[in-house]
């Protein structure tokens, strides 16, 4: 991973971070339902990039959500073994269909759900999994599947810009 690369996939989980815990938790939530734009970013470099980029963008942003709201390292192991698996479908499917990503998303954001619920409710002896499902799994996937059908589109161009300056540093040295 590059220098460049590095950098800009440290701002950009910086600023998702921001506009995630800023504007969609406080200005566009729906009936406390908020997409998770940190899973978007972290499925969407571990899609164009492969296991290992997706693997430490991962686990960064799942460490960013920890220092803010507490269980430290439960979201950064999330997000890593999310990102190491999308990764895993990065030679598989081709990345410019839009369609696949978004499922991907999707799936992803649903895993996370379903993993959280288990891990942090059902220890707590709260069962009721058909109302967490309806009232913010279902939901949150949806929303999250929306919000990525602009965002993923976005780091998608960035992705290919930094690939493009990449390659055209590594004709002035050849």
């Amino acid at each position: 991973m590059s220098i460049r690369r590095l950098l800009v996939n440290f701002l950009l989980s910086i600023l998702t971070f921001a506009v995630q815990i800023s504007v969609f938790n406080r200005v566009l939530d729906f009936g406390g339902v908020t997409p998770d734009l940190m899973l978007v970013f972290v499925t969407s470099v571990a899609f164009l990039r492969g296991e290992k980029p997706g693997l430490m963008t991962g686990f960064f942003a799942g460490f960013l959500i920890d220092i803010f709201f507490g269980h430290l390292g439960f979201y950064a192991l999330i997000y890593m073994y999310l990102g190491f698996l999308v990764g895993k479908l990065n030679e598989v499917f081709y990345s410019q269909n839009i369609a696949i990503p978004i499922t991907i998303i999707s799936v992803s954001d649903f895993i996370y759900n379903f993993v959280c619920y288990v891990l942090l409710l059902l220890f707590r002896k709260q069962f009721d999994i058909g109302y967490y499902m309806m009232n913010t799994i279902i939901p949150g996937v949806v929303y999250t599947a929306l919000v990525s059908i602009f965002y993923y589109p976005v780091i998608l161009k960035i992705h290919e810009w930094i690939l493009e300056k990449e390659q055209r540093s590594e004709k002035k040295f050849v």
